[in-house]
């Protein structure tokens, strides 16, 4: 049995992972998937304040609160971020880092600066618009590759606005060198971050392809539990 930590991105909450955590659930494991500060079912908590360090240490204060080690910590897109913080911070209790169509990135780089320039361009764009200069408002979920009306049906009410200094707060350095690390590379999008699927490579990660969009635990729930299972620690 392996216990997993589901860590989501901009804009959702833990519920996002429930196709996933069903799967993985059936078959014997443990899945922890928490909603981070300010976002979705905790977004009565957000505030212009809310960053990385809040982030990083919402998933360091439930490791530590229930006693978890080697656990599979999984990211998902701006989580890489938060992964690359929380086992650069304690080790000891990551069995295997998981970036799903996530950002892998080294000291001192920012979410922001992370993103193809065109794409950081329209988050600038609205967060100084309808974000009222600290929020990111959810961007389409077509563009994401969610296709599906009854996913669209299901995904659209439950998105909420994204604290904006979470994409402006650096991490503090790169996952340790003895942390074995996967990257699950979305391929049948626009691929932002196709860049990161290269790095990872070149990091010696292991490295998988997903024949899905972006919101893979949404669009492919079975075929990523099914990664997300034979990664062992």
């Amino acid at each position: 049995m392996s216990t997993y930590v589901l860590v989501h991105g901009a804009w959702h909450g833990g519920w996002c992972w429930q196709r996933v955590t069903a799967e993985l659930q059936r078959h014997g494991h443990r899945v922890f998937a928490p909603t981070l500060t300010g976002i979705s079912d905790r977004r009565h908590l957000i505030s212009p304040d809310v960053g990385l360090e809040t982030h990083t240490e919402d998933v360091l204060a439930l490791l530590e609160a229930w006693d978890l080690t080697d656990v599979v910590l999984v990211g998902h897109s701006y989580a890489g971020q938060v992964v690359t913080e929380v086992a650069a911070r304690n080790r000891a209790r990551i069995g295997r880092a998981v970036y799903l169509d996530a950002f892998v990135a080294d000291a001192g780089e920012r979410a922001i600066d992370l993103l193809p320039e065109h794409v950081a361009g329209h988050y600038r764009e609205s967060v100084a618009g309808p974000g009222f200069g600290w929020l990111i408002p959810p961007r389409s979920l077509e563009v994401l590759g969610v296709t599906e009306q009854d996913d669209l049906d299901w995904l659209t009410p439950r998105l909420s606005p994204h604290p904006w200094k979470t994409y402006l707060d650096p991490v503090s350095a790169a996952p340790p060198r003895d942390l074995p690390a996967t990257y699950l590379d979305c391929t049948d999008w626009m691929a932002v971050f196709a860049p990161y699927a290269k790095r990872a490579a070149e990091r010696g990660y292991d490295v998988e392809a997903l024949r899905t969009g972006h919101e893979a635990m949404v669009t492919a729930p079975a075929a990523l539990a099914d990664s997300l299972r034979r990664i062992t620690v």
